[in-house]
């Protein structure tokens, strides 16, 4: 068994290791609380809205407005107070750049059917000409498909119009062909009626024929009859 020396001396071994490796994550401990204390501060205090960047162009219709923009530059465009330096569009989509000379500042509108969609407001000419050329292509990629429907309505509606000619065309031919079925019908039917009468008339035809030799025999034999009562040795005398 351990005596007492060895005893004291384990002891005072744990003890230093113990202190030495308080020691040790003290400064870590420390350093770990001072940067979760700066953290949770922060969440305490409100946060605070970042600058507007519109240049994700990828949302859609249902995105969140900046309605005060909005309403700024509608109310610029109302008093005169802007230059318009460029303008694109697309189907019923659109881009604007405007300059308002007395602040220095720009505003970058994209429209739809002559409503301002998202708006950005820039003293940076390089970001503003950037956001304008973003916003044009915008406009040219949402408009593709509204393009594209105005082009099939505009075949539709020619196929129609080529259909209902076409309809009509096969209704007059219809008509004319009903018409000449008929014709042939009645002309058919003439022919028929024709070849009935020819026969009837060729039969009363021979029979006339008939009739006239025999008329015309029965005159001959009366007519020698009539010239052999006058033959000259039955003719008398002179004396």
């Amino acid at each position: 068994m351990p005596n007492m020396t060895q005893l004291r001396y384990l002891r005072y071994a744990t003890l230093t290791l113990a202190l030495t490796l308080c020691g040790l994550f003290a400064p870590v401990t420390s350093t770990f609380a001072a940067k979760v204390a700066p953290s949770t501060s922060a969440r305490r205090e409100p946060a605070q809205s970042a600058p507007e960047d519109l240049s994700d162009l990828n949302a859609n219709s249902n995105a969140p407005r900046v309605d005060g923009n909005i309403d700024e530059l509608q109310k610029l465009t109302q008093a005169g107070g802007l230059a318009e330096l460029r303008a694109t569009r697309n189907g019923s989509y659109g881009a604007r750049l405007y300059f308002l000379a007395t602040e220095m500042l720009y505003y970058v509108a994209l429209s739809q059917d002559a409503r301002w969609w998202r708006v950005v407001k820039t003293q940076d000419a390089a970001r503003a000409e950037s956001i304008y050329a973003q916003f044009s292509r915008k406009s040219f990629e949402l408009a593709d498909g509204e393009i594209r429907r105005v082009q099939l309505q505009a075949q539709k509606e020619l196929l129609d119009r080529v259909i209902a000619k076409s309809a009509d065309r096969a209704n007059r031919l219809s008509a004319d062909l009903e018409l000449a079925q008929q014709q042939d019908s009645q002309v058919s039917q003439r022919q028929q009626q024709l070849q009935a009468e020819s026969a009837v008339l060729q039969t009363d035809k021979l029979e006339a024929e008939r009739k006239l030799r025999t008329l015309q025999l029965q005159v001959e034999q009366l007519q020698r009859q009539t010239e052999a009562g006058l033959a000259p040795g039955n003719l008398p005398s002179s004396r």
